[in-house]
C-alpha cells in the first residue's frame, strides 16, 4: 500500500503548470506536502508566483476527484520510486536534475544492480552498427552488466535485444507513460522487457510521447550508469547531445571510432576531440569500471 506522501507527490506531478522546477520549489516550501490541499487561489499566486489563470488550473487539479482516482489506480498498478527512498539509484541522485519520482514496470530489483552501462546511438545506423553492439556488449552481458537504453529505433533496440539474446538484464527508459508505445514496431520488445526486465519512466502512465520528453529522458539514461557507450552518433544529433550531457554529469563516455566518410560516426570523432574515451574492446570499459567504482560509492 502506498504512503500518503507518495500519493501527494504523484498527484502534484500531474497538476497542470507544475513542472520539475515548480515541484522542487513546492517541496522547499512544504517538504511533507501536508498543506497541499489547503491552499487557496491567493496562496498559489503569492507563495508560488502562479499567474491568476494558471493558479485557477492548479487549484482545479488539486481538487479533481478524477485526477485523484487516476493516481490511486496507477499506484496500485505500478511501482513508484521516490527520490527519498533508500533504493533510489545513488548515481542518478547525483546528477544536476534528478527525477523526483520514477514509475517502474517489471522487476524493480534490476534498478539497484551494478554495474550498468548506458548504450546509445543513432536511429539511422550504418551497416556495421549491429556488429559493434554484439562485439562490445556480449562480454559485458555475460559478466552480469545491466544494459540501459532508451527503447528508440536503431542502436537502442539493438542494445536491448542483445541483453535479451545473451540472457542478461536490461532497463528501458521511456520518454512517455506506460499506457503508450513508441515506436509502434517495438510493442513486442516493450512487452518482453516489462515482463522479464524493467521499464522506467518519470512520466505518469497516461502521458503520451512529446518531442521535449526525449531530451529529458536522456539525462536519466546517462544518469543511471557510471558510463555511456556511444556506438554511432551524427554530429549535433540527439545521441551526441546525450553524450555531452553525460560528460557534464561527470560520467565516463566511451566512444567507438569509425570511418571518416560516414556521417554516423562524425559525432563520435567530435566527442573524442572533446575528451571522450576511445574504445575498441569491452576490456577498456571493464578496466575503467574497476578504476572508478570506489569513487562511485560501490565496493
Amino acid at each position: 500500500m502506498y504512503q500518503e506522501f507518495e500519493f501527494r507527490l504523484c498527484h502534484l506531478h500531474r497538476v497542470r503548470w507544475v513542472g520539475r522546477k515548480r515541484m522542487w520549489q513546492w517541496l522547499k516550501l512544504d517538504p511533507t506536502l501536508n498543506n497541499m490541499y489547503n491552499l487557496n487561489l491567493n496562496d498559489l499566486q503569492t507563495q508560488f508566483s502562479f499567474p491568476r489563470n494558471q493558479a485557477i488550473d492548479v487549484l482545479s487539479d488539486l481538487h479533481s476527484s478524477e485526477l485523484r482516482s487516476s493516481v490511486e489506480k496507477d499506484l496500485r498498478d505500478f511501482n513508484v520510486l521516490l527520490i527519498t527512498h533508500s533504493n533510489y539509484p545513488v548515481l542518478l541522485k547525483q546528477i544536476p536534475d534528478p527525477p523526483l519520482l520514477l514509475y517502474m514496470w517489471g522487476n524493480p530489483e534490476i534498478l539497484t544492480e551494478s554495474p550498468k552501462i548506458s548504450v546509445i546511438g543513432t536511429r539511422n545506423y550504418s551497416n556495421e552498427a549491429a556488429k559493434k553492439v554484439d562485439f562490445l556488449l556480449e562480454p559485458l552481458i555475460k559478466q552480469n552488466w545491466v544494459i540501459v537504453s532508451g527503447m528508440a529505433k536503431g542502436v537502442d533496440t539493438m542494445a536491448h535485444k542483445a541483453a535479451i539474446y545473451y540472457q542478461g538484464k536490461t532497463i528501458g527508459v521511456l520518454g512517455f507513460g506506460f499506457h503508450h508505445i513508441y515506436p509502434k514496431e517495438n510493442a513486442q520488445l516493450m512487452k518482453h522487457i516489462r515482463t522479464h526486465h524493467l521499464l522506467v519512466s518519470e512520466y505518469p502512465p497516461n502521458m503520451p510521447p512529446r518531442k521535449w520528453h526525449f531530451p529529458e529522458r536522456n539525462r536519466i539514461i546517462s544518469g543511471l550508469s557510471f558510463g555511456s557507450l556511444i556506438i554511432e552518433a551524427k554530429e549535433r544529433s540527439g545521441t551526441f547531445i546525450t553524450a555531452e550531457q553525460a560528460l557534464e554529469q561527470g560520467r565516463e563516455v566511451f566512444v567507438v571510432p569509425g570511418s571518416i566518410f560516414l556521417p554516423q560516426t562524425a559525432g563520435c570523432h567530435l566527442l573524442l576531440k572533446e575528451g571522450a574515451e576511445l574504445i575498441t574492446d569491452s576490456k577498456d570499459i571493464i578496466e575503467s569500471w574497476n578504476t572508478r567504482r570506489k569513487t562511485l560509492n560501490f565496493l
